[in-house]
């Protein structure tokens, strides 16, 4: 018993190892091209500043102003997560990650590549919002949480989705058709509970949504981890 334990500890280290080496491979090649990261924030800024002069100084309700952030968030997040998998398939290195490990290997490290991408994106975009969009929250607390299990459950149907839409021709225009019907619970709950955060609701009013962010989140993991297996080797 002791032993099984002990090679299933291993294994689970093993895993968890070789996919902060495939992370930090992605995070190396980024830096280097940046493709991701410029698509992302040239994307975000440049719809903030449009939506920024074009409101002018007219201060928008809540009902206005939480659809308005998740959609920049989604909209930004989907121009560059799907460069992840395409990448491999563009530098032909896709075949040798098949060859030398896991495919849950494979997920998870792209997986928490594109979810820190999505989390430095919130860290520029989400203050720049608050300025130019007079966004103030009331329950800073669980807006936080919001944000934060919301770029989970976006992170995590990115991934995926690139790995399934990587081998197709028109990855651009799939990339966003796909992602957006998965995404649809995300954000109708992310909405949902940002409007009450703002017009400053007690943290009990948004534990449905957060629960629905959380429960999401865990099953289309587990479900790309399942089927990740058949969509990676093909």
């Amino acid at each position: 018993m002791n032993r099984e334990k002990s090679s299933l500890a291993r294994s689970r280290f093993a895993l968890l190892s070789n996919a902060y080496y495939i992370f930090q491979k992605d995070l190396q090649l980024e830096f280097r091209t940046r493709y991701a990261v410029n698509a992302i924030f040239m994307f975000a800024i440049t719809t903030l500043t449009a939506v920024s002069f074009s409101i002018g100084p007219a201060r928008l309700k809540s009902m206005v102003l939480a659809p308005l952030l998740w959609i920049v968030l989604f909209f930004s997040a989907m121009s560059g997560l799907a460069h992840i998998f395409v990448r491999e398939e563009e530098q032909q290195t896709a075949d040798t990650l098949r060859l030398v490990t896991r495919p849950s290997t494979v997920f998870l490290g792209k997986w928490f590549f594109n979810l820190v991408l999505l989390f430095s994106l919130e860290l520029v975009i989400v203050p720049l919002y608050v300025v130019m969009m007079n966004f103030s929250v009331a329950n800073v607390g669980a807006f936080l949480l919001l944000l934060f299990l919301g770029s989970i459950g976006l992170a995590s149907v990115a991934t995926v989705i690139a790995a399934i839409i990587s081998q197709a021709g028109t990855r651009g225009a799939l990339f966003a058709v796909l992602s957006f019907p998965i995404s649809l619970p995300i954000l109708i709950s992310a909405i949902h509970g940002t409007r009450l955060t703002i017009d400053g609701a007690l943290f009990s009013d948004c534990l449905s949504d957060l629960q629905v962010l959380f429960s999401f989140s865990v099953v289309i993991i587990t479900i790309s981890l399942m089927l990740f297996d058949f969509i990676w080797r093909k």
